[in-house]
């Protein structure tokens, strides 16, 4: 096992979180409500007399840290894990909740998460245990549990019931897939290797096992993770749901991604897809890195990725991910 992929995995994730689109709003959350909400009545502004500038995340006369490029929630969500990664799970996420009320309440906003983990933090507070707090869940079919999934991938151990808190179906499928494929990639850095450690874990009968093989056969036959977009697109995303945090699709897309391409030309072909932008960067440069190595990390990337915002987790803000891998990689 290669601690420089470890390192690689962990600041892969945080550089694919950096570059999507709502990296930058969730790390707006640190400034005043009174930005964001502005930020709102601008977009309605240019909606209403049809003018195509759009807001972007602002800072005015707030500090302007928390809005340059850096990780945000999935690395967060990622260091969480790690760090409670030997107690019970539902224990671990029900400290979360007992943080928010000695801060003002679960609705003071202090933990900010995906909608199947803020639902199961809602179900364990009253009294409904894994499984079904994962699977009682209107979004159990999201990638919370992928993302926290690398955390139990370079430790070669199984997400299954940290995965069931927040995740059904193919939310449990994708935790499974994602930590094999760390782990393969962390064991031997080969791309194709990982992948078909990932398909071993996902049944073809099943949306996310399709999703996987199909968009696999498309960024082969294209060759290159940018010329795969146009295609990965057409195959995968029907542009019809809300939220661009389904399992089935963003954990196809970083297995293709990262089968075809290195860290540098995998994630920002993620990026493209901008329905997806909230975690399939993230996930593709999780298994890119694992792959690569932090060694093959682009300097000007090791220091903009390290530090978490505290955007979500506000414990957090400050910690270093590579430090918090002393002692594992």
């Amino acid at each position: 096992m290669s601690g420089d992929r470890i390192r690689g995995a962990f600041i892969g994730l945080a550089i694919g979180d950096a570059v999507g689109w709502p990296a930058a709003r969730h790390r707006a959350a640190l400034h005043a409500p009174w930005s964001r909400r502005l930020h709102r009545e601008l977009d309605a502004f240019a909606e209403e007399h049809h003018v195509t500038t759009l807001p972007v995340p602002f800072a005015l006369n707030q500090p302007t840290a928390p809005l340059r490029v850096g990780p945000s929630d999935d690395a967060e969500w990622l260091a969480w894990t790690l760090l409670t990664i030997d107690r019970p799970r539902a224990e671990a996420f029900r400290a979360l909740t007992a943080d928010d009320d000695s801060d003002g309440g679960a609705g003071s906003g202090r933990v900010r998460a995906r909608i199947s983990v803020a639902t199961a933090l809602d179900n364990l507070a009253k009294g409904v245990e894994p499984p079904a707090s994962g699977h009682d869940n209107p979004h159990h079919f999201d990638d919370a549990a992928a993302i926290r999934a690398v955390a139990y991938g370079v430790l070669g151990r199984d997400p299954t019931q940290d995965a069931q808190v927040t995740n059904a179906g193919d939310g449990v499928l994708a935790a499974r897939a994602m930590a094999a494929a760390i782990e393969e990639a962390v064991a031997s850095g080969e791309p194709r290797r990982a992948v078909e450690a990932a398909l071993a874990v996902l049944p073809e009968g099943t949306a996310i096992g399709h999703n996987a093989r199909l968009a696999l056969e498309v960024a082969r036959k294209a060759g290159d993770p940018f010329g795969a977009i146009p295609a990965l697109d057409a195959a995968l995303l029907d542009h019809v749901y809300s939220y661009g945090v389904g399992a089935a699709q963003t954990v196809p897309v970083a297995l293709a991604l990262a089968e075809v391409g290195d860290l540098t030309r995998a994630v920002p072909a993620a990026a493209c897809l901008a329905p997806l932008a909230d975690s399939a960067p993230a996930l593709t440069g999780a298994l890119a890195g694992a792959c690569g190595g932090y060694e093959a990390v682009p300097e000007g990337w090791t220091a903009s990725a390290r530090t978490l915002a505290g955007c979500c987790l506000p414990d957090l803000a400050g910690r270093d991910l590579i430090e918090l891998l002393e002692g594992i990689a």
